[in-house]
């Protein structure tokens, strides 16, 4: 049982999809995704596979929602696994209208089950990923709490995103790399200003708008730039602008805001 929000029985994040919420439209795209995982990679080198984002929430549009897609492999990514990740990307993209762009993350196990990802990518696939291939990894992970510890360790490192995100913004030379930017950015900040909150609200929630209207309630101040964030995650614009202020101004303030409430992130090597 899940409470509206996002908890178990227990006061735990439930696991938020399910096959059984995948909708119709996108069924074919999924399984496809199953069977071409397993062929492209083999149990040798695959360990399991997973859906997340809204396709497993079930509240994708089609058309406009992405297929998002984790494996945890036995060992560690080589040049071949990735090359075969690309390649499945652009065949499903290709193939199937109902999404638009497909993304496959490669990680393994070993990664995955580190004491140092434990709240981070650990997290990750026990709450936030559907099993789709393989044995399930969250049974090899602690169950979660809204937590002070989750929130610094999922979104505790904004401030070294900002430099990648200006360089991007003064390299892109066309409408459609300023909107996918300005997707990227404005996700990674809506979540960023959720988590910031999270313990408060005592909670767990994906939607977008929600998260925003979450954090609208202990930061009234920067509730309309978040908001923004929200919407432009979801119907993402070129305007320059925009970017600037996201960047450059509710960007630093943020980051600054979360190393002041949660402090910063474990450092990866």
């Amino acid at each position: 049982m899940t409470t509206t929000q996002g908890l178990d029985r227990d006061g735990c994040i439930a696991r938020e999809g399910s096959l059984d919420r995948v909708p119709p439209a996108f069924a074919p795209v999924v399984a496809a995704a199953r069977e071409r995982i397993a062929a492209a990679f083999g149990p040798d080198r695959l360990h399991s596979a997973y859906l997340y984002g809204s396709i497993p929430r079930g509240t994708a549009t089609p058309g406009v929602s992405d297929l998002d897609l984790l494996l945890a492999l036995h060992h560690g990514p080589t040049a071949a696994d990735r090359a075969a990740a690309g390649a499945l990307e652009a065949a499903l993209d290709a193939e199937f209208a109902q999404v638009d762009g497909v993304g496959v993350l490669l990680f393994d196990t070993g990664t995955l089950l580190s004491e140092l990802e434990r709240h981070d990518l650990g997290w990750f696939v026990a709450c936030l990923c559907t099993p789709l291939l393989g044995e399930d990894l969250a049974a090899r992970l602690p169950r979660y709490r809204p937590t002070s510890l989750l929130a610094r360790e999922t979104n505790g490192d904004l401030a070294l995103a900002l430099p990648r995100w200006r360089e991007r913004a003064a390299t892109a030379g066309t409408d459609a790399e300023l909107r996918a930017l300005v997707r990227a950015v404005s996700r990674r900040l809506v979540r960023t200003g959720f988590t910031l909150v999270m313990p408060r609200w005592g909670g767990w929630t994906s939607d977008l708008a929600a998260s925003a209207e979450a954090f609208a309630g202990y930061y009234p101040e920067r509730a309309d730039q978040l908001r923004l964030a929200a919407g432009t995650a979801r119907t993402p614009t070129a305007d320059r602008a925009t970017l600037a202020a996201l960047v450059d101004d509710l960007g630093p303030w943020l980051a600054a805001e979360y190393a002041a409430v949660h402090g910063v992130k474990a450092p990866r090597p």
